[in-house]
């Protein structure tokens, strides 16, 4: 009906026969909503794909999900490390897409032998590890000019009189690795207003083998965050960006977005010339998400933070025209990578569980705007629910309902 036919890797055009390469599989590396998510994509792409998660990830869940050939099957990689890991693989050659902060530096350490037999398209050693650590981070942007808000490292036991006389007036404490610290708090930050509660939460995120910095609040509604999602090839050559604003996050202050919308980037036109400038300085590599809040203050945009890795919301992205994911597959077969000039504006996203407890936080539970939220996620995208997809979200219901269940008997 199109001129031709596929089957498998070949290519039947009338009058002639011609054999494609078939597409090289991907290791996903760890699950959850961002593997999920990745799993999605890569399904539309038509490429095959294996999962590396626990047995009861909720990514397993998903129809795309595949497990590793026997005998590796559902298993993780050992303590023993992903490199061991790969080589012992019934596996002839995978791209790696890594899906946390943690399976990022892994993969960035691999070395080249196993990096040609399992190729990627991750950043290096030293630009990750300025990305992803905070205090780094705030220090690199200093140095590049783009504005960030007033940090300073905290160590255990060290004193706290470095600090300006002002450094507690609104002022939280910020994780080096956010993921670690949102999987213990389940929040981004924990407020302290004086320098006796600071060395008290200090030495309870330190307990806990966490690593923290004293950051400057910056002022402003969930709707003064802006996010700027991307792909860069080897040298900082940026191929696409696409501009989000968060709606709705939850918990308040240092939560998660629960409600978005892509936005134009002339809508935050300092904010985009940052991620470049920022881009450009690391030579970064690979799938990025920087996230900007424009203060009420003086109406700059501050850079927060940057996921040098897929996040929770990049198959929202992909759906939206920009597909990181298969920009990073490309890139790493040594496949030229398009740029992509033009995505969708105005598509929302809604993660509803959440979204809920941040509605109600801003608008309490009156019936006409209960209605009104419940109409707002008519042609949201969501990141967990999908009826072509339904096995996520119907175990993450199962998994809810245990754990109110369990709840209950608690305070009983």
């Amino acid at each position: 009906d199109a001129g031709h036919r596929h089957y498998h890797n070949l290519v039947i055009v009338p009058g002639t026969l011609q054999i494609s390469r078939p597409p090289l599989p991907v290791l996903v590396l760890g699950g959850g909503i961002t593997g999920l998510g990745v799993l999605r994509i890569l399904a539309r792409n038509g490429i095959p794909r294996w999962l590396v998660a626990g047995p009861a990830d909720l990514a397993f869940a998903s129809r795309h999900a595949r497990a590793l050939p026997a005998p590796a099957g559902r298993a993780a990689p050992p303590d023993a490390g992903l490199a061991p890991f790969l080589r012992a693989l019934p596996v002839e050659s995978a791209v790696l897409i890594p899906c946390s902060d943690d399976w990022v530096r892994q993969v960035a350490q691999l070395d080249p032998e196993i990096r040609t037999r399992f190729p990627s398209a991750v950043p290096s050693p030293e630009a990750l590890d300025q990305a992803i650590d905070k205090g780094r981070f705030a220090t690199l942007l200093q140095a590049i000019g783009v504005p960030h808000p007033r940090s300073w490292p905290l160590e255990a036991g060290a004193g706290l009189d470095h600090l300006p006389a002002d450094a507690f007036r609104h002022a939280f404490l910020k994780p080096r690795d956010s993921q670690s610290f949102f999987a213990r708090y389940g929040v981004k930050g924990l407020w302290v207003d004086s320098a006796a509660l600071a060395r008290d939460r200090l030495e309870e995120v330190t307990a806990a083998g966490l690593a923290v910095q004293l950051q400057e609040y910056v002022p402003g509604p969930p709707t003064n965050h802006v996010f700027i999602d991307g792909y860069a090839c080897a040298g900082g050559d940026i191929r696409g960006l696409l501009v989000r604003r968060r709606l709705r996050m939850y918990p308040g202050d240092f939560g998660n977005s629960t409600l978005m919308v892509t936005i134009a980037p002339e809508e935050a036109p300092e904010a985009v010339t940052s991620v470049r400038r920022l881009v450009e300085a690391l030579s970064f590599h690979g799938v990025f998400s920087v996230e900007f809040k424009q203060s009420e203050a003086d109406g700059r945009y501050y850079a927060l933070e940057m996921n040098a890795r897929p996040w929770w919301y990049v198959d929202y992205a992909a759906l939206a025209g920009m597909d990181v994911i298969r920009m990073a597959w490309l890139d790493a077969r040594g496949e030229p990578v398009p740029e992509v000039r033009h995505y969708q504006i105005g598509r929302r996203c809604v993660f509803p569980y959440y979204d809920w407890f941040a509605f109600r936080e801003q608008r309490g539970r009156h019936r006409a705007g209960v209605w009104g939220w419940l109409w707002g996620l008519v042609g949201a995208d969501q990141p967990v629910l999908r009826f072509s997809d339904p096995g996520p979200a119907w175990r993450a219901v199962r998994s809810l309902l245990r754990r109110r269940r369990a709840s209950a008997k608690v305070t009983r």
